[in-house]
């Protein structure tokens, strides 16, 4: 049976964790993780082209057959919704431009998927994954956040207690 390997994304404007991971059956091996960063005192464009390339030179690499994009929520701040937003668009058109299939989740799926429980802390998620993951040390938080999401991608979306996701709308951080 040949692995289907899943590329998850956790979008941000001056951090943008990438995860890679290999599904054989129900089986998961981790690949690679790491972290793609911009320089805050670049223009907003040049930051959109780093996160841009450094995506395309992950798929480039790791040669992924679907990817898995955390959705954005809505901030207190609206500027940083906005610039989070063209963060994760940009992510969005480096995967699309490499015509990869793209899903996308909300933290409230990836966390069910990972955790088990939607209210998880970012310290759970980054514990689950290591041990869902079996690695020997743990990833930094928005690496582990796309590996989440990848690993999330892996399970259909569904929680650990196979709680189907597909169908619901989130409100107020729930779904309904």
């Amino acid at each position: 049976m040949k692995p289907v390997r899943i590329l998850g994304i956790d979008p941000g404007l001056r951090i943008t964790g990438f995860g890679v991971i290999d599904k054989i059956g129900q089986k998961l091996s981790y690949v690679t993780s790491g972290c793609i960063k911009s320089n805050d005192k670049e223009s907003l464009p040049l930051r959109l082209k780093t996160l841009l390339d450094g995506i395309g030179e992950v798929i480039a690499t790791h040669r992924p057959d679907e990817a898995a994009v955390e959705k954005v929520f809505v901030n207190v701040n609206p500027q940083s919704t906005l610039l989070l937003g063209q963060a994760r668009g940009a992510a969005i058109a480096a995967l699309v431009l490499a015509g990869l299939p793209v899903a996308e989740y909300t933290a409230l799926q990836v966390k069910q998927a990972v955790v088990g429980h939607g209210k998880a802390a970012k310290e759970q998620v980054g514990h689950m994954v290591t041990r869902l993951l079996k690695l020997s040390g743990a990833p930094s938080t928005d690496a582990a956040d796309a590996l989440a999401c990848a690993i999330c991608h892996a399970h259909g979306g569904q929680g650990l207690g196979n709680l189907a996701t597909s169908g619901f709308r989130v409100k107020n951080g729930r779904l309904v």
